[in-house]
């Protein structure tokens, strides 16, 4: 293998910017990248094989880049643009602080790839936006961001967030419990979504006046929500009549966020997924949006993507 040596001028910024709060960054290269990594004033300098340091240097060339937009990089927006990297994703995330969705008690929530920003800025654009993609995209963890930023703002006065109760090998009859108790497995996700958005007390507090909603997808039947976010988690798992009935219920002055994977439908009897044909016949229509997310978005631990990709191939 061939070594080579190569130094960076860090000009125009500074270092701490690109390396991070006491070299934060920094750590996250050496962990990831076979080279060695020094930092000196404002040179850096690349010890390695030739292709490691290459891609050492185009990792920080988008770094460097994203700077004048963030003034001050995290080690989230390091590994974002590895993992960009090793996807030879051509997107670019821009990492712009007008992409913060949420301001929250455990910090920044903002997008955290191309397709999630993309994701983000169609939904602040459209009353209606479909987005499908594979676990670990975030989709529902970003969609109910949206929902909390619109709270706050005072877009909108509730969020109502659903699910349909099924899943895979598991029937509502044979679980434990009151129907309360039979439900909560399924409608997890979602409280652990917004517990990790909203304080504690405040979170109780809107649970109590109804301000935020958590209920299957059975119970929003008959209701016309006005000044709300509709948010419809699995939507893979509704039938054509259930995401019919869900788009009926939104009233003036809301907006919805209708979220799934399309390779991960549970109906009995190989139904057809409502989600799949809301987007078939809907894609026309002026304010609703569709998008896509892809496995180069996965935000996971990073055998998520190796465990999608495995199964896209053998099965």
């Amino acid at each position: 293998m061939v070594e080579t040596k190569r130094e960076i001028i860090m000009k125009g910024f500074d270092p701490i910017a690109l390396l991070g709060v006491r070299d934060e960054n920094l750590k996250v290269l050496r962990e990831h990248f076979k080279a060695t990594i020094t930092a000196r004033g404002e040179r850096l300098i690349i010890d390695g094989e030739f292709e490691v340091v290459e891609q050492i240097q185009h990792v920080l060339n988008e770094l460097i880049h994203l700077i004048p937009n963030r003034k001050q990089l995290d080690p989230t927006d390091v590994k974002t643009i590895i993992n960009m990297k090793g996807d030879n994703n051509e997107k670019m995330y821009s990492g712009s602080d007008d992409s913060i969705i949420l301001f929250t008690h455990k910090g920044v929530i903002k997008p955290r790839t191309a397709g999630q920003e993309a994701y983000y800025r169609t939904s602040k654009k459209n009353d209606i936006t479909f987005v499908t993609g594979p676990a670990g995209t975030g989709k529902t963890y970003q969609a109910v961001a949206v929902a909390v930023a619109a709270l706050k703002n005072h877009e909108i006065s509730r969020i109502i967030l659903t699910r349909p109760a099924v899943e895979a090998g598991e029937r509502l009859g044979f679980l434990p419990g009151d129907m309360t108790d039979k439900i909560a497995p399924y409608l997890a996700p979602l409280y652990d979504a917004m517990r990790n958005m909203v304080a504690p007390e405040k979170f109780k507090a809107f649970l109590e006046q109804h301000i935020i909603e958590i209920v299957p997808l059975a119970y929003m039947r008959g209701r016309t929500l006005d000044n709300a976010y509709l948010i419809l988690d699995e939507a893979q798992n509704t039938t054509d009549l259930q995401m019919k009935m869900f788009l009926t219920r939104i009233g003036v002055n809301s907006k919805a966020i209708i979220t799934g994977d399309i390779t991960q439908i549970d109906l009995p009897n190989n139904q057809r997924s409502g989600l799949c044909t809301a987007i078939d016949i809907l894609n026309n229509i002026e304010g609703i949006a569709i998008c896509k997310l892809e496995v180069v978005d996965v935000v996971r631990h990073p055998l998520v993507k190796e465990i999608i990709n495995a199964y896209k191939e053998k099965v």
